[in-house]
């Protein structure tokens, strides 16, 4: 009796294994490390950004660089709290983490964000020594979070921080550096406030249950559900009064508009839905700046 011919090439793949199948593929991995940045806040935070530069003077190289920044520093901060957190992540079954279901390692997603960090310094310093000090401040602060704040009563200080860190970094890296004025540094600490709140939202049980306890999870989710638009609308408030000048029918209508966002996001079920409404206040105070013409400076 004469053997049958071996097979080769991918059915020889199929008929060797095991278990009689073909091994299933191993997952792609950029996918799945672009996953990990948490895309929408980098992006959304990288937009409204690069808008402000160049509403406050900024050409199109140095909008494109402050742009290239910031993208760079909300990656590493991005990257940082999946690499810190997946350990929890994976104990709270998250299967929309890629690092809790096995698509990534947490040392593969920790030297992404220290690549970013990295290439965050020289795009920073482009604007300059004192753009460059504020950003990595920012920065710096996301990290402390990651690492150790997230677990204080402090958590909401490194979201201030960061957000009231970028409307200076934009300015100060002017071809004529100068502060912003207080209204613009004082909405970014609130819209940042703001931004932790919602954020958390969705993940109180579970960030209690594996031992983080910030600022929003001691107070629970009641008070954080209705103090998270508050702390947004006041940031509206701030851009919409803080200007010299009358606030006019747009800045009130801008102001109805952000507190109808603000209230249906963090009334809504749907966990992601919360920080989206903030992203949303956070473009409609933008949009107010760049509507009015008025510079940060």
């Amino acid at each position: 009796m004469t053997s049958s011919p071996e097979p080769s090439g991918y059915l020889a793949g199929v008929s060797h294994h095991p278990s009689g199948v073909l091994p299933r593929r191993p997952p792609r991995r950029l996918p799945a490390l672009l996953r990990c940045c948490h895309p929408e806040p980098a992006l959304a935070v990288t937009a409204f950004v690069t808008a402000l530069a160049v509403a406050a003077g900024h050409g199109p190289a140095g909008a494109a660089a402050v742009g290239a920044a910031v993208l760079a520093g909300q990656l590493s901060v991005g990257w940082c709290n999946d690499a810190a957190d997946a350990a929890r992540d994976t104990a709270c079954g998250r299967t929309d983490k890629p690092v809790a279901d096995g698509r990534l390692s947490a040392r593969t997603v920790a030297a992404a964000a220290r690549t970013a960090l990295v290439l965050c310094v020289p795009l920073s310093l482009l604007g300059g020594p004192g753009a460059a000090a504020a950003h990595l401040t920012g920065v710096a602060a996301g990290w402390c979070y990651n690492l150790r704040l997230k677990h204080t009563p402090l958590s909401p200080l490194p979201y201030a921080v960061g957000f009231a860190s970028l409307p200076v970094f934009v300015t100060l890296g002017l071809p004529r550096p100068a502060w912003p004025a207080w209204w613009a540094v004082a909405a970014g600490a609130l819209l940042g406030v703001g931004a932790h709140l919602v954020n958390v939202l969705p993940d109180i049980e579970d960030d209690l249950a594996t031992g983080v306890r910030g600022l929003p999870q001691r107070l629970g989710r009641t008070v954080c559900r209705w103090l998270a638009p508050l702390v947004m609308l006041a940031a509206v408030g701030v851009v919409v009064a803080g200007p010299p000048g009358p606030a006019g029918t747009a800045g009130r209508w801008l102001a109805v508009a952000a507190g109808a966002v603000a209230v249906a996001g963090t009334a809504a079920r749907r966990s992601r839905w919360p920080f989206r409404a903030a992203m949303v206040v956070a473009g409609l105070a933008v949009t107010g700046l760049l509507w009015s013409g008025v510079g940060v400076v």
